[in-house]
């Protein structure tokens, strides 16, 4: 399939919200729907994606003329390219009533196995999706990621303690800042937002390395590294928990300065091609995240779509490098893109 093909047959299944654009970024479906839409007064989704607009690539065709080796090393593990494909809770209130998450989720993993990387994934708010989740990853070759939402501490242990009688996933996950999402607030009148020394616990407990998904500012991004996070996600929920924040393109230099490298840095928000995973590279991430445009290939094809979509992104990430002078995913460094001013 070509991804022209993909989109124009999402558009017939997608439901009335998602426009299936050429590119998503917010606009069209405005704050119309719980997914790219945010907060008012404006939009986040957008801001999210005009960030990674306002960064210039710097080209360089004067080194050797050799192949482009994308592959990266993330939690003891080798990936085709720096990609997770991002999580999705509750599809059937965003799209389609008759929808499942949990089809999406395998056939998430299924592509993601075929192009060696991995996918995170969530529930939403029924917990039948956990089963058919762990069952789907197990059998893509552990591709699977969970990602918990900050129920209470007793809550998300005993989400990890699932595992227990199988194979572990490569690492797990806490998002908080789902924390704004009104129905997650209200969440048995008990979710919301978690202290360090709740974070601490929540790693202790998860047993493999535990990724904290939400940091914006490099005050909580130490604040993950002094709970024992071994990764951050930079993400503001695609801009839809506060309205007014910067785009993560934005705060992601100042947050990759203030850890040091003690923790991975991975980052999602409006990364729409390859290119733009070269600019978070470039700027100290070590792998990207991408949400709904995975959403859309799925509805425009299934595994097939999705597949097509990763291989258009990877496919970018590898004329970016080669016209920018890097060779492997090790050589892209920060002089390669040009800020803002």
């Amino acid at each position: 399939m070509e991804y022209a093909e993909v989109l124009e047959a999402a558009r017939k299944v997608i439901g009335p919200n998602c426009k299936a654009c050429p590119v998503c970024n917010g606009l069209a479906c405005g704050n119309i729907m719980p997914g790219p839409g945010s907060k008012a007064p404006g939009n986040g989704a957008n801001d999210n994606y005009m960030a990674w607009r306002q960064i210039k690539l710097n080209m360089d065709a004067i080194v050797p003329n050799i192949p482009i080796d994308t592959t990266t090393e993330l939690f003891g593990r080798t990936l085709g390219f720096p990609l997770l494909t991002a999580p999705i809770g509750s599809i059937q209130a965003q799209y389609n009533p008759t929808d499942d998450i949990r089809d999406f989720n395998e056939k998430c993993m299924a592509a993601c196995e075929t192009r060696g990387i991995m996918h995170c994934y969530g529930n939403g708010l029924k917990m039948g999706v956990w089963d058919a989740a762990i069952a789907s990853g197990r059998a893509h070759s552990n591709t699977g990621i969970p990602v918990y939402n900050p129920d209470t501490n007793e809550a998300i242990m005993a989400l990890m303690d699932m595992y227990a009688d199988g194979p572990a996933p490569t690492a797990m996950c806490v998002v908080v800042d789902s924390a704004g999402l009104p129905h997650l607030r209200a969440l048995n009148g008990k979710g919301g937002t978690k202290s360090v020394e709740e974070l601490r616990q929540l790693k202790e407990h998860a047993g493999v390395p535990l990724i904290i998904k939400g940091i914006m500012t490099a005050k909580s991004a130490l604040k993950a590294v002094e709970a024992g996070a071994d990764a951050i996600i930079v993400s503001n929920h695609g801009g839809r928990v506060l309205a007014e924040t910067p785009g993560t393109a934005e705060v992601l230099p100042e947050i990759v300065a203030a850890v040091k490298g003690q923790v991975k840095v991975l980052v999602d928000g409006g990364i729409r091609t390859g290119a733009d995973v070269f600019k978070a590279l470039a700027m100290g991430a070590d792998a990207c995240l991408i949400c709904r445009p995975v959403l859309i290939s799925y509805y425009g094809g299934g595994q097939e779509g999705i597949e097509c979509y990763l291989d258009k992104i990877c496919g970018e990430l590898v004329d970016t490098m080669y016209m920018c002078g890097a060779r492997s995913i090790a050589e892209i460094t920060p002089d390669m893109v040009r800020l803002p001013r």
